[in-house]
């Protein structure tokens, strides 16, 4: 058996470029659009007592050279206030041919990376050309990621970031052009490219704070009983997704405006990214529509950044090897 390559938080934020990611992120979603990809729903499990919950989400590529993954999660609430993310776990890769295990990576790392590299191939497709002004609603993990992946995208004049904890916000702007803004709605007001990145179980935006023709990432919301849209946000945009599949289980915003007769289910639903990247679903359709990329996070995401991280290690020289 090949010795199996062991990544921590460290070693996969050094080998796992933003750029690169992004890339990665695109590949494997076209692949999914085609079949080439594949993975069930995600399995949550909650139990009587514990402090968090616990997330399985497996997946498998083919091609020349397949994989199986599986990200284990324990995901802790509390943790934020302790310091810690909210998302603690491993990423396993196994040889698709035999089932060996090949690596295993901090899930950590791995999610932070690949959920704002996701939201960069989505701005990419989706924000207009000339957007100019980006804002950062939340200033957790997913926000810094978030601020690292999507500022190299557009010549943004302004970066906004609102945190309703201020000190958060301050620690994520750093020294760099971000400005710090008092309130969500100063943040979203008058901005080309907004992100959500909250933990928030109500919206945090309103549809009328979004200016015409802006761009919405909202990331941050992943079971059916939280939202970071309103309503109103969601029957006025074009929305894209990640996977249907994800949307129609786990969108809280989604399965609200359907209950509310404000959106006609997936008729709704101009496209998954990975349509939009193979052309069988159109993108903007002009500079004034407001589009609005709601990010699930996929399995076959997480095999794909773990395979950007270990080759990327490999050539680096980065990691332990150790024999099971």
């Amino acid at each position: 058996m090949r010795p199996v390559l062991i990544l921590g938080h460290d070693e996969v934020i050094a080998a796992l470029a933003p750029e690169a990611c992004a890339d990665a992120m695109a590949a494997v979603l076209v692949a999914h659009a085609r079949g080439e990809a594949q993975m069930p729903l995600r399995s949550m499990v909650p139990f009587d007592g514990a402090a968090g919950f616990m997330g399985l989400m497996p997946a498998w590529c083919g091609g020349e050279d397949p994989v199986f993954s599986l990200k284990s999660l324990c995901v802790m609430p509390g943790n934020p206030a302790r310091g810690l993310d909210s998302h603690q776990g491993t990423v396993t890769l196994f040889d698709g041919g035999t089932g060996e295990p090949r690596a295993i990576l901090d899930a950590s790392a791995v999610t932070a990376i690949r959920t704002a590299a996701v939201s960069a191939v989505a701005t990419r497709l989706l924000a207009r050309e000339q957007a100019r002004v980006l804002a950062i609603v939340g200033a957790g993990v997913q926000g810094k990621a978030h601020l690292e992946a999507l500022v190299p995208l557009r010549s943004f004049e302004e970066v906004r970031i609102y945190s309703p904890t201020e000190a958060h916000a301050l620690a994520v702007a750093g020294d760099g052009a971000a400005r710090v803004v008092s309130s969500a709605q100063a943040a979203v007001r008058g901005a080309d490219v907004v992100v959500l990145a909250t933990s928030a179980r109500e919206p945090v935006v309103r549809r009328d704070w979004l200016a015409s023709g802006a761009h919405v990432n909202a990331i941050g919301a992943s079971v059916p009983s939280a939202r970071e849209l309103d309503t109103a946000t969601v029957a006025a945009c074009a929305l894209y997704c990640d996977s249907r599949e994800s949307l129609r289980n786990e969108a809280g915003e989604y399965l609200r405006a359907v209950q509310e007769g404000a959106i006609a289910g997936e008729d709704h639903v101009r496209g998954e990214l990975g349509e939009v990247l193979t052309g069988t679903a159109p993108g903007r359709r002009g500079d004034d529509e407001l589009t609005v990329f709601r990010s699930l996070g996929l399995a076959v995401e997480d095999l794909a950044a773990a395979e950007c991280a270990v080759a990327a290690a490999r050539r680096l020289g980065i990691g332990t090897e150790v024999e099971l």
